[in-house]
C-alpha cells in the first residue's frame, strides 16, 4: 500500500506583503497562488516577526549611519593608538606590578572577558601587557579581597597570617630581645609557641619591612674614653 506524501509550497514574503498592500489578489493568482491562498493573505493579521534594525530604512539614512559609525570608529581607533602609546611610553607592564586588591583583579578579568568578544585572548592579552600564565592564574585562583598582603592566603596554606606577621615584627622591634640574633630568636618564638616559621623567613620579613632591629650601646660613664 503505497501513501501520497503532499508537499506544501512556500511563498515569498514580499509577495505576500505586496498582496497585503495592494489589497488585490490578481498579482497573486499570476503567479500560480491559489485563490483561497491569497484571499487569506488579506484576512490575515500581521504576526510580529525578528528582524535587523534598518532594514526599512531608506539609502540616505543608512548612509548617513554608515558616516557617523566610521567617525565613532576613528575616535576609538585614535583613542586606542594614544593609551598604547602612553602605556609603552611609561614602561607599565603587569610583570613588575603586584595587584593586590582582590577587586582590582576581578575588574580587570571582566575587561578582558568584554573584549574577547570582539578580539582573541592573544591579542587581548598582547594589549593589556599581561602573560597568559599570570591570566590563567588570577582566573583560577580563590577570590580573596585583602587590600594589605602581596597575595591571597588561602592559595597557600602555609604562608603566615597578619597575626603572625605582627608577632614576628615585636619580637624584631622589641628591647627584651634586642641582643637576641634573629635565628635564636626565630628558634625561640617556636619554643614559646608563638610563631612556627624558619629564621629564614624572619630574615626575609625584616629585609622586605625594613624593621630595624634595636641596637644600645650601655656605658657606665658615657665621658669616659677608651684607648
Amino acid at each position: 500500500m503505497s501513501s501520497t506524501i503532499r508537499t506544501q509550497r512556500r511563498y515569498d514574503h514580499r509577495l505576500r506583503e505586496l498582496v497585503c498592500k495592494t489589497k488585490s489578489v490578481d498579482v497573486a493568482l499570476c503567479h500560480g497562488v491559489p485563490r483561497s491562498t491569497a484571499r487569506g493573505w488579506l484576512t490575515a493579521t500581521t504576526t510580529p516577526v525578528v528582524t535587523l534594525k534598518g532594514v526599512d530604512q531608506d539609502v540616505m539614512g543608512l548612509r548617513q549611519e554608515v558616516i557617523a559609525l566610521r567617525l565613532r570608529v576613528d575616535h576609538l581607533v585614535a583613542l586606542l593608538r594614544l593609551m598604547t602609546l602612553l602605556l609603552k611610553l611609561t614602561g607599565f607592564p603587569f610583570a613588575r606590578v603586584r595587584l593586590p586588591d582582590g577587586a582590582a583583579k576581578e575588574r580587570l578579568l571582566q575587561a578582558i572577558d568584554r573584549a574577547r568578544s570582539h578580539f582573541t585572548l592573544r591579542a587581548v592579552l598582547r594589549i593589556a601587557g599581561l602573560s597568559r600564565t599570570r591570566y590563567h592564574v588570577w582566573s583560577s585562583e580563590t577570590p580573596c579581597h585583602l587590600n594589605d598582603r602581596p597575595s591571597c592566603p588561602r592559595s597557600s596554606p602555609q604562608q603566615l597570617t597578619l597575626t603572625e606577621v605582627q608577632t614576628i615584627r615585636d619580637m624584631v622591634t622589641s628591647d627584651e630581645y634586642r641582643h637576641v640574633p634573629t635565628g635564636t630568636l626565630a628558634r625561640l618564638a617556636q619554643r614559646l609557641g608563638k610563631v612556627f616559621a624558619s629564621p629564614t623567613t624572619w630574615r626575609r620579613l625584616i629585609r622586605v619591612h625594613q624593621w630595624r632591629r634595636p641596637r644600645r650601646r650601655v656605658r657606665e660613664n658615657p665621658h669616659e674614653f677608651r684607648f
